[in-house]
């Protein structure tokens, strides 16, 4: 506590220097009556006893002295790893993201696919506006009330906005006492009737010949009754731009419907370098087919199905930089190399990457001979496709060692995919309920330290992770830096993160 400056004293002279007292010569009785210098620190008894022995009221010192006694955990909470106890909630802090939105359907959706737009490239204006197909998981006694989903996401603005960002001078402290702004985004939706649950998802887009109309949309739907239903979404997704549209039944009417399939399948992949459409189904009998359009619009799909895995296949994906090559992935723990020129509907490469299901994977766009996979042990790793080698003998499948692997997910993965446009930025869903971006560019020596900040288990490579009850696929925006959307058992979310 401060006190009060000291009088100045006629006889003293000068100022004090450091230890110095002043001498006494004069008699007691020459000094006068007795000053206490400390006389008026306190103006009663009672103020004494209310500020307590260190200046404190008791109360305040009394609630510090019970929080030092109290046996704090200063573990750190780890997300999927660490269970929540009775009464405990997740909440998300905003200031991680630069953009954290949540959207609910009808019902679930177990699989979905981004559609490109006409809105830019690289875009970091706010608020972002999206566009999506989706399929939905409705209850088995309510099969018939399932559909194919074509949305519009608008109004997705920042998270958080400070006071000061806000343009108008209108701002109203009442209505937000933190200073921040939060806006709820626009859905719209045109609705497709499906006939059964759906698998799995994907959209291709292609340029008509008449250069003056929009690009053409298709969409590509495995259902759960192992058919392959075909639409052209086009007219809905023209319709959420253009006030008064309307979509006439005749247009939500399946364009193609393919029924090849035995069982059913959750492997499907449009290819990115034929315009007039190729795409590849595979099923839980392990057959992989390969069906075209045609230059009259017809689509039709081989007889003969590419076989090798042992087991269901799980997912399928085209190269990105070669035409007639796919790799596939499948519950026997392989990963196969495929040409459509072999006129064996052979593998030209299989290998073991691991001894659970492999049920995703995901080609590098940047560096295409990188391919990440997911398990169903929850390891996920990168492989160099360099180092695959093939065999003459067909039933062959080689061992490889990734260029990375991680395991720090303890469930299954559900959904993995590479930064389009950054090929050291990686994200990884999981059954932990978690969604996790990674940074590859980090390398360290085993004598550093494989954990982040003393924390065991938790790799330096991991950025950020994201809770995302009963996440089951996300994609990366390819046309909104760093904006992620995810699909799970409380609906979709969109968010940015500060990391990526």
């Amino acid at each position: 506590m401060a006190k009060r400056p000291a009088e100045d004293s006629e006889d003293q002279g000068g100022p004090l220097k450091a230890g110095d007292r002043p001498v006494h010569t004069g008699s007691d009785a020459a000094a006068g009556p007795f000053e206490d210098e400390f006389d008026d620190e306190f103006e009663s008894e009672d103020e004494i006893l209310e500020a307590g022995v260190d200046g404190r009221p008791d109360e305040e010192r009394e609630a510090e002295e019970k929080w030092d006694a109290m046996d704090v955990d200063q573990k750190t909470f780890i997300l999927g790893r660490d269970k929540l106890a009775a009464g405990e909630s997740l909440f998300p802090d905003p200031s991680a993201y630069e953009l954290l939105h949540n959207i609910t359907t009808t019902w679930p959706c177990l699989s979905f696919d981004i559609v490109p737009d006409q809105l830019g490239a690289n875009r970091k204006a706010y608020p972002a506006t999206l566009y999506t197909v989706a399929g939905t998981q409705a209850e088995s006694r309510r099969a018939s009330q399932n559909e194919l989903l074509v949305m519009k996401l608008s109004g997705l603005d920042r998270t958080v906005r400070r006071r000061d960002e806000v343009e108008s001078d209108d701002y109203d402290d009442d209505d937000d006492d933190d200073g921040e702004v939060n806006t709820d985004p626009i859905l719209e939706t045109k609705s497709i009737p499906l006939p059964s649950t759906t698998n799995r998802i994907r959209t291709r887009q292609y340029s008509p010949q008449n250069a003056s109309r929009s690009p053409m949309t298709h969409t590509a739907t495995m259902l759960e009754n192992s058919r392959v239903l075909i639409h052209d979404v086009t007219p809905h997704l023209t319709s959420f731009d253009n006030p008064g549209t309307t979509v006439t039944p005749q247009q939500s009417k399946p364009i193609a419907t393919l029924t090849m399939h035995g069982t059913e399948g959750y492997a499907i992949d449009w290819a990115p370098l034929v315009p007039q459409g190729k795409l590849l189904t595979g099923d839980n009998d392990g057959k992989i087919f390969h069906t075209t359009c045609t230059d009259g619009g017809k689509w039709t799909s081989d007889t003969r199905p590419y076989t090798g895995h042992r087991g269901s296949v799980e997912d399928i994906q085209w190269s990105p930089s070669e035409r007639n090559v796919f790799a596939s992935a499948g519950s026997d723990g392989t990963v196969k190399i495929w040409d459509v020129r072999l006129k064996t509907h052979e593998p030209a490469v299989g290998v073991q990457v691991s001894h659970t299901d492999v049920n995703v994977i995901s080609w590098s766009r940047q560096t295409t001979h990188l391919l990440a996979t997911g398990a169903d042990d929850g390891q996920w790793a990168v492989w160099d496709l360099r180092q695959w080698k093939g065999s003459s003998d067909k039933a062959f499948t080689s061992q490889s060692r990734p260029a990375a692997s991680f395991n720090f997910h303890k469930e299954q993965i559900t959904s993995i995919e590479w930064h389009p446009t950054d090929d050291s930025i990686m994200a990884v869903a999981a059954g932990d309920n978690t969604l996790t971006l990674w940074d590859l560019s980090v390398e360290l020596d085993d004598e550093e330290s494989k954990d982040t900040a003393g924390t065991l288990g938790v790799p330096p490579q991991l950025l950020f992770v994201h809770y995302m009850e009963m996440v089951k696929e996300f994609h990366w925006h390819p046309q909104i830096p760093g904006c992620i959307m995810g699909t799970g058992g409380n609906g979709f979310g969109v968010f940015k993160t500060i990391s990526v």
